[in-house]
């Protein structure tokens, strides 16, 4: 009802519509196409309404609560053409909304952590080497040595006295205004500052003497003496771990690449995601075991949607968007791993690094190697192992997520000849470059690099010089070499060396001689971590391929044993 200025009722009454943006705000969550607005919804009254304000009602209008003929306001109808937001399928409806799009929001939350783990895994890292490691002793003085403690004299007040502000003409010299509401708010902090001094000072002469301040900077005195210690102790024992660490001692090294390696992960704590390395002296390579993120960190979905009937429906990402994702992560945590134990390596003791991928499952005892590299020293050199911009732009086509083929950190592990699956998701496997299981390694627990390594390392230090690999793959390589006169092995040699336990035959005898012939070699050496065939034997003992030499298993371990000084095991 409303009153007049008197107090008493004039009869008419105004009607209570809801509010017109609820309705919108559940079409909008629906999905559904805003309509016009309705007459009125705006705050835009239309005249003959009921409720209409001041500026837009015509009181006179028929209809209107002046008009006698209009129907009781209590009994005003609602406006059968508007839904009604208190029908419950409405209200269904609405709750069903507003709960989809709560479970959109937590999927988005889901790539934004994506996104931005993928930003910090690409951040570099830095060097994690002896010199870094090295800490200083400086030491702290004494709290009752405060500024002033050495001074001798009493403070004065000239030193603490604020200047006098000059004069208002400038040819009449300086003058003090002491009507200047500044300077005598300068006059009076300056005044307390001057006490202040005066009595730490008289204090510090009265304590001077006392037993108390003797035996308190007795104990400042000795703390500082047990810090300086500490300091020294590390720094001689951070010297001893070098110096082991240049003898390329096994535990020197590990330790230095996981101290590294554990500092490259401050970047991304929140992600589980540990290496461990193992260093095998024989080959001078480490070997880097990479614990993967787990399969479900990657989002799976889009978002929700809700059905015509109601129901909301999930809305699935394609599986190959997935697995690029996640491949995507995956390439950049191999990438800040390896770039972590290169530039910690400032001595150069490693000639290479073997880095594997595991995914390691709940309820799965063995872990599956989803990535392996096999990367000497020359290619980390080349190689620039993180990209030099963001990893992803947000791109209206394709979001934060790009192609596997056009992703830096995977194109960089491609041309490192890194192994990767093709759909993780698929649980496809790869097989590992090397194993670092065993503490002394056999011929087949090598990778490629390491053989080739290897097999330089023996010949070399036997005297042949100026190596030249031809041809290297997983099983062996093919190389070139030329010895001086004096050396034990004299002229050119063409070298082919191979890890197999099949026998070597003939016809491979026969393919040697003819590649000794080509490269217009002296002879040629046929080198297998198995053993040759009784015919391979005889052929070589003939006066036209005695110029082809054999070197079977346990002459490469006798070898290895002779000029490196360390055992390789028996083949399995």
């Amino acid at each position: 009802m409303q009153y007049s200025a008197d107090g008493q009722s004039d009869g008419t009454a105004t009607v209570q519509f809801p509010q017109p943006g609820f309705l919108a705000s559940v079409f909008r969550d629906l999905g559904a196409d805003q309509g016009p607005e309705p007459e009125g919804a705006a705050g835009r009254p239309a005249p003959g309404r009921l409720g209409a304000g001041p500026a837009g009602d015509d009181q006179s209008a028929p209809g209107g609560p002046s008009d006698p003929n209009s129907a009781d306001p209590n009994s005003a109808a609602p406006n059968p053409t508007e839904p009604n937001p208190d029908d419950p399928a409405i209200a269904a409806h609405a709750r069903a909304a507003a709960l989809t799009h709560h479970r959109t929001l937590t999927v988005q939350a889901e790539h934004d952590r994506l996104a931005d783990l993928l930003r910090r895994a690409a951040l570099p890292v830095s060097a994690m080497d002896f010199e870094s490691q090295l800490r200083h002793y400086e030491p702290r003085p004494y709290p009752g040595d405060g500024p002033g403690a050495d001074e001798g004299s009493e403070p004065r007040w000239e030193d603490f006295a604020p200047a006098e502000p000059a004069a208002a003409d400038p040819e009449g010299g300086a003058s003090r205004r002491l009507l200047d509401s500044g300077y005598q708010r300068e006059l009076a902090q300056a005044r307390l500052t001057h006490q202040r001094a005066l009595r730490e000072w008289r204090t510090r002469r009265a304590e001077a003497g006392s037993p108390a301040a003797d035996e308190s900077r007795r104990a400042h005195e000795a703390a500082e003496e047990a810090r300086a210690r500490a300091v020294r102790e590390y720094n001689d024992s951070l010297e001893e771990c070098r110096r082991a660490y240049r003898l390329a001692e096994p535990a020197a090294v590990e330790s230095l690449l996981e101290r590294a390696l554990a500092a490259a992960e401050t970047a991304t704590q929140d992600l589980s995601a540990p290496c461990r390395a193992v260093f095998r002296p024989l080959t001078r390579t480490a070997v880097l075991d990479l614990d993967l993120p787990p399969l479900d960190l990657v989002p799976s979905l889009t978002g929700y949607r809700l059905a015509p009937d109601g129901d909301i429906v999930p809305v699935p990402r394609p599986p190959a968007d997935r697995a690029t994702d996640y491949l995507r992560l995956v390439a950049r945590l191999a990438l800040r791993s390896l770039q972590a134990a290169d530039a910690v390596d400032t001595d150069e003791i490693l000639a290479g690094v073997v880095l594997n991928g595991w995914l390691r499952e709940p309820g799965v005892v063995e872990p599956l190697c989803l990535l392996s590299v096999d990367a000497d020293r020359d290619a980390l050199a080349r190689t620039r192992l993180l990209p030099p911009e963001t990893p992803y732009e947000d791109r209206d086509d394709e979001g934060v997520y790009a192609d596997a083929e056009q992703d830096e950190a995977l194109v960089r592990l491609r041309q490192l000849g890194a192994a990767v699956t093709p759909d993780p998701y698929a649980r496809t496997v790869v097989r590992p470059a090397a194993q670092a299981g065993a503490t002394v390694p056999a011929a087949p627990d090598l990778s490629a690099n390491e053989f080739a390594q290897l097999v330089r390392d023996l010949l070399t230090r036997g005297g042949l010089a100026e190596w030249s690999v031809r041809l290297r793959g997983p099983a062996g390589l093919v190389a070139t070499g030329e010895g001086s006169p004096g050396s034990a092995l004299p002229g050119r040699w063409v070298v082919w060396a191979s890890r197999d336990s099949a026998s070597v035959g003939v016809e491979q005898i026969e393919t040697l001689a003819e590649a000794v012939r080509e490269e217009s070699a002296d002879r040629g050496l046929r080198l297998t971590t198995g053993r040759f065939a009784d015919e391979a034997l005889d052929l070589t003992a003939e006066e036209s391929h005695r110029h082809i030499h054999l070197i079977d298993g346990d002459g490469v371990r006798e070898l290895a044993r002779t000029h490196l000084g360390l055992p390789l095991a028996a083949g399995r």
